[in-house]
């Protein structure tokens, strides 16, 4: 069954929504659904709305809190936070120190496959959105803190980075990386890419970047084709130590 104040997500009728269960009705162009019948629903189940539609609801994964969940500024695309976790060989015996939480999604998505993980966010307003995120993902092996990465502490597996890099940052990194352990860093501009990979050349024994393009497939009566959606988002810079 769902707890109250759960986050569920609703599917049917061609609409989907993202709802706490247990907080009362919620009306929608397919009819007013009662939140509060979640309570006594599992996973998979449906509920009805008084039109008629009836509604699955389904326990919310990572891609839908990408989607869904409050931001508070554009968060890594699922290309390359799955980029990260491939390169990096994440898994469920790491302890990953994340940093540039914005609001959790990458911290999300780790904290599904990681034994543990720390992010850290400068910023008192992203890590209030990011522990809301977290927390409604219920996933208490992700930790937020608020706080300068360059004064976390601690051994690591994986270290991963999206904010401003600097020189500082890389030899942070490297200093609380176990040995074998990997640093991954998303940038989004060329000359930040550089940085990274300057900085990293001198201290791992590994160092490759990357740029993950995708595109979507659209299919119509008119036809299939590539979406005309922007692929480029960042560089990825993965350095083994």
């Amino acid at each position: 069954m769902f707890e109250p104040g759960e986050r569920v997500l609703l599917v049917g009728g061609g609409r989907t929504f993202f709802v706490r269960a247990g907080t009362g009705s919620f009306s929608t162009d397919r009819g007013v659904l009662d939140l509060d019948s979640l309570l006594t629903t599992s996973p998979g189940g449906t509920i009805t709305t008084h039109t008629g539609q009836d509604f699955r609801a389904l326990s919310p994964r990572a891609p839908d809190f990408f989607s869904r969940a409050s931001r508070s500024g554009a968060p890594m695309l699922p290309k390359d936070i799955g980029l990260a976790i491939a390169y990096s060989g994440m898994n469920s015996r790491d302890e990953v120190l994340d940093a540039g939480t914005g609001s959790g999604i990458a911290a999300i998505y780790f904290g599904g496959i990681a034994k543990n993980v720390k992010t850290y966010e400068i910023r008192p307003e992203f890590v209030r959105t990011a522990e809301k995120n977290i927390m409604d993902a219920r996933l208490p092996n992700v930790k937020v803190l608020c706080g300068d990465f360059l004064e976390s502490e601690g051994i690591y597996d994986v270290v991963h980075l999206d904010l401003s890099i600097t020189e500082d940052h890389v030899n942070h990194a490297h200093s609380v990386l176990k040995e074998g352990g990997y640093l991954v860093c998303y940038t989004p501009f060329l000359e930040h890419l550089f940085t990274v990979m300057d900085a990293a050349g001198t201290l791992f024994n590994e160092v490759h970047a990357h740029e993950c393009i995708e595109r979507e497939i659209t299919r119509s009566a008119r036809g299939s084709r590539p979406s005309t959606r922007i692929c480029h988002s960042g560089f990825l810079t993965v350095a083994r130590k």
